[in-house]
């Protein structure tokens, strides 16, 4: 999961967000519209040898299959007095084995497909677009820790990276730690979560994934020898943090039901498993459990994280054998975390502080709030996202009115100073900083129409330098393409941030623009205005694309993540409908020519506007929707089900009930006309179960009254995350884009 904190918390060597929550993957957002489930073009062999017979017949038949139509059964529930009838609850089955179930999922993916067949060909093209905007051979740029410097390249048409270092940054010769092409092998999905090398920098532990459960193997390789130890740790996260003896590290085993992280183990290098040592349980279901290192090497730390409470507790990295103690008790509604430099920790912290301050204090005195010194003050109109200690900076990233900005105030002075930027709207957060004597700081970088940048900062001067910016091949001029950041009014005279972009030559402010509107809107997450290659596609054929940052995310502060959650949450679905009609009454979009995407939560957005507000909206992309909420949060067994409470509710409470109740997807679904849509999921997904949207898209079917295509396709080899590899993905990209495209009438 990425956890609202998720800035502050992760801090390890080689990191991937690897909380769960009913929110997208990827450590900060930007895969969001690239993540859709399943490709159309070129299924993968299992899909095909279970369909081969129906989908010849589509291929030799004129006439495209019907849709699938789902047998019902009476499944009554009952709370507070009240009785659902879930007709199509009868699609769960945890152990996804169920013949009935799974053949319903390949006859909508026959039906799809027959129902695509005809954009095929156009598919390619656009497949062929985005992905030769990539540059194949293309490497990170290294960064220094444990004397060494660290990469990570890919190579031609190679779908995973290869993870390497060397001694001197100047060397063109890499030592190769991992190749994940390799271990793909054989593999219809794969994923690396983490990768960690111990402190003497002699051995290299990684965890992978197969299935797209999010459940992780750990396995160690010897880096002297190349060979893999015996050791292999199940059941994990995926996080791993070594100790600085090189002998022991530190994991997070899954619950086997609700997938929550919840037990921290001990590992010692050549024993089983079944010898490790528990270090610490979470109790409390409502909290998500995370380890991490920090960037000086001398703790190790847990943070616990429920939806109002953070805070962390500390181990000497040194001292592995050792107990795990809090910086600061828990407290409900306080969240914390932290930096240390010497003998003093820098504490971000909301007590008394809805924006969040950042204090110090004595290491030996962090329990004692009253000795807390406050070193950067809460301001009720900037929020503070983050901070980073170098020995002589403090760096705070910060966002006012939704734009971020980078403060460098110095340790030894206070002198403040601000980085600048130039674009409207842009996305700016530190990169990797390990060394803490440096001079130096490194940002990433891109807005709308200026593609990803590593900028290094000489903290003496300001001024900056380009380290990479990420190649677009082909056609592409920066200045073709024009950005804007505007303000539409909501119903309850809220201003809503919105982050366009466009085609200069292609836009016209008269109304007769397709637009494509996408909006995520919980969990305080907020999706900062960032650059999309392939995006392009649209953007070339005189596409508006439009991100609403509608409450439920964070860009305007803690109040605007608070506005939009528990029982604000229809706030999130008016702000989106509002800045639909807000940008077609300024003249940005064709009021008939709107599609509007989202994804896990932000499907759940997706569904409640298309029950809200059938009538504005052309098309709407929905990916692995979060769409039964009530059944769901009603559910304990249901991964992830206890840490959600504090963002949507709990049913057991009868206002959240009827409130959940008014707004969820699924129980809102009526006989009426609702857009052409494209439903989206993964069969191991583990943080929406398939069979959310499932349920979801058999009940459109019975219910609504159009005529318009309603697609549901799901990837029976993958999870969350949709298809592993760094091409695959855009197969599916050109999938949604094809629908898209034929409902505004682009042909080509």
């Amino acid at each position: 999961m990425r956890s609202r904190h998720w800035k502050i918390i992760v801090k390890t060597l080689f990191t991937q967000s690897l909380f769960l929550t009913r929110r997208n993957v990827k450590a900060l957002n930007i895969l969001m519209l690239s993540a859709l489930s399943i490709s159309l073009i070129g299924c993968n062999q299992a899909t095909n040898m279970t369909q081969q017979s129906t989908t010849d017949s589509v291929e030799q038949s004129s006439t495209p299959l019907t849709p699938p139509v789902a047998k019902k059964i009476p499944y009554p529930m009952t709370q507070h007095e009240h009785t659902r009838v879930d007709d199509y609850y009868w699609m769960r089955d945890d152990k996804r084995e169920n013949p009935e179930v799974l053949a319903h999922l390949e006859a909508e993916n026959a039906y799809a497909k027959s129902q695509m067949a005809h954009t095929e060909a156009f598919q390619q093209i656009l497949f062929d677009e985005m992905i030769g905007r990539i540059e194949k051979d293309d490497s990170s740029v290294p960064f220094l820790q444990q004397g060494y410097w660290w990469i990570t390249t890919y190579e031609g048409e190679s779908e995973y990276p290869i993870y390497s270092r060397k001694k001197d940054v100047k060397d063109a010769t890499v030592e190769v730690l991992l190749n994940v092409n390799e271990l793909a092998e054989g593999h219809d999905y794969f994923n690396i979560g983490r990768y960690s090398v111990s402190t003497n920098n002699n051995i290299m532990a990684y965890s992978s994934d197969t299935v797209g459960r999010r459940i992780y193997d750990i396995q160690f390789k010897d880096l002297v020898t190349g060979k893999l130890y015996s050791d292999k740790l199940t059941g994990s996260n995926g996080s791993l943090v070594w100790a600085n003896d090189n002998q022991h590290l530190f994991y997070i085993k899954r619950h086997p039901q609700t997938l929550l992280a919840y037990q921290v183990y001990r590992h010692k290098i050549g024993t089983e498993q079944s010898q490790d040592v528990l270090m610490y349980e979470e109790k409390d279901e409502t909290f998500y459990t995370s380890i991490s290192k920090s960037r000086d090497g001398r703790f190790v730390q847990i943070y616990h994280s429920a939806n109002t409470t953070l805070g962390v507790s500390l181990l000497d990295a040194n001292n592995p054998l050792g107990q795990f103690e809090l910086l600061y008790p828990l407290v409900e509604g306080h969240e914390y975390a932290f930096e240390n430099k010497e003998d003093w920790f820098y504490i971000y912290t909301n007590d008394k502080a809805k924006n969040f301050k950042i204090m110090k204090v004595k290491a030996e005195d962090s329990g004692d709030k009253s000795k807390w010194q406050e070193v950067l003050a809460h301001r009720d109109d900037v929020f503070i996202e983050n901070f980073i200690l170098l020995n002589d900076y403090l760096i705070v990233e910060e966002k006012e009115r939704g734009l971020t900005q980078i403060r460098v105030i110095e340790s030894a002075t206070g002198k403040t100073s601000m980085l600048p930027f130039n674009d409207p709207a842009y996305y700016a957060t530190f990169s990797v900083n390990r060394q803490m004597d440096s001079q130096k700081l490194r940002l990433e970088y891109s807005s709308m129409t200026t593609p990803d940048m590593v900028l290094e900062y000489d903290l003496t001067t300001l001024q900056a330098t380009t380290l990479k910016q990420d190649k677009i091949i082909g056609d592409f001029d920066s200045n073709w393409y024009g950005s804007e950041r505007v303000f539409v009014k909501a119903r309850d005279g809220k201003e809503v941030p919105v982050s366009l972009v466009y085609r200069k030559n292609k836009f016209k402010k008269d109304g007769t623009n397709p637009l494509y509107q996408y909006a995520y809107g919980s969990y305080g997450s907020t999706i900062d205005p960032y650059f999309s290659a392939s995006r392009i596609s649209l953007l070339d054929r005189g596409v508006v694309f439009a991100i609403a940052h509608v409450r439920g995310g964070q860009i305007l502060g803690r109040a605007w993540y608070e506005d939009g959650k528990m029982m604000n949450k229809m706030n999130t679905f008016n702000d989106f409908i509002d800045v639909t009609k807000g940008l077609t009454t300024l003249g940005y979009a064709d009021k008939n020519k709107v599609y509007a995407d989202g994804g896990s939560a932000g499907g759940l957005l997706m569904g409640a506007i298309a029950n809200m507000a059938p009538e504005l909206y052309l098309g709407i992309g929905a990916q692995v929707p979060f769409v039964d909420v009530v059944t769901t949060m009603s559910d304990a067994t249901i991964p992830l089900t206890t840490g959600e409470y504090g963002e949507w509710g709990d049913p057991a409470d009868k206002a959240a009930y009827e409130y959940m109740l008014s707004y969820s997807p699924y129980d809102q679904v009526a006989k009426q006309d609702y857009p052409h849509m494209i439903v989206t999921t993964g069969l191991h997904d583990s943080q929406v179960q398939y069979f959310e949207p499932m349920k979801w898209v058999a009940k459109l079917r019975e219910y609504k009254t159009d005529n318009n295509k309603l697609l549901f396709v799901t990837n029976m080899e993958a999870g969350h995350g949709g298809s592993s590899g760094r091409f695959r993905a855009y197969k599916e990209r050109a999938l949604e884009t094809a629908f898209f495209f034929e409902l505004v009438g682009i042909t080509k």
